[in-house]
């Protein structure tokens, strides 16, 4: 009879002791684990920007690299380690350009700076309708936006497939050198 009390008991501690667990672990799953957008900045680097005319007398070809900084804030608990991917720059609506973003790992709660530069295709602007109205209103406005695909790792337990998507607008003004940006970004699980 002892035992079987004994056994009841030992069964019973168990039981709550796993409830418990299961508890604390939902509620920091929901609250102190659950994953927080990053924060996308895009900034020019106004010492890497080249803007070159050439070509015959009837054919005029214009070349733009704008260096730029992505500057990404991980306020996670968890690392972001993201492949190889691409941005792609729009003008109103058109790809104009294509951003390589090479793989790297985010630590969590750190911010990383990422050099890149980006190749305008200056044919498919100045194709574009709205090309001379954004000329005479002094800025570009572009859409920039970019998928990174990897891997999100929390307290080096937990390891989840993640996708870290983001929009930038950006305006490039004409008569001086600098960028006005404001991101968007979300992580999807």
């Amino acid at each position: 009879m002892a035992r079987m009390r004994g056994f009841k008991i030992c069964c019973s501690v168990t039981t709550i002791f796993t409830i418990v667990l299961v508890v604390i672990f939902t509620t920091l799953a929901f609250t102190v684990f659950k994953p927080n957008n990053p924060n996308v900045i895009a900034t020019l680097l106004v010492s890497r920007t080249s803007i070159q005319f050439g070509g015959s007398p009837n054919v005029t070809t214009l070349n733009v690299t704008l260096g730029m900084v992505i500057t990404i804030d991980n306020p996670n608990y968890g690392s972001f380690k993201f492949t190889n991917s691409a941005a792609y720059v729009k003008f109103h609506g058109v790809i104009v350009g294509e951003v390589p973003i090479q793989a790297d790992l985010i630590p969590a709660h750190s911010k990383v700076n990422i050099t890149t530069s980006v190749d305008l295709m200056a044919d498919e602007l100045i194709k574009n309708p709205y090309f001379l109205q954004d000329l005479t209103a002094g800025r570009f406005n572009f859409v920039s936006t970019s998928s990174l695909h990897g891997k999100v790792e929390v307290i080096k337990i937990l390891k989840l497939h993640a996708t870290a998507l983001s929009t930038c607008d950006i305006s490039l003004f004409v008569t001086s050198p600098r960028i006005k940006s404001s991101c968007n970004s979300q992580i999807k699980l």
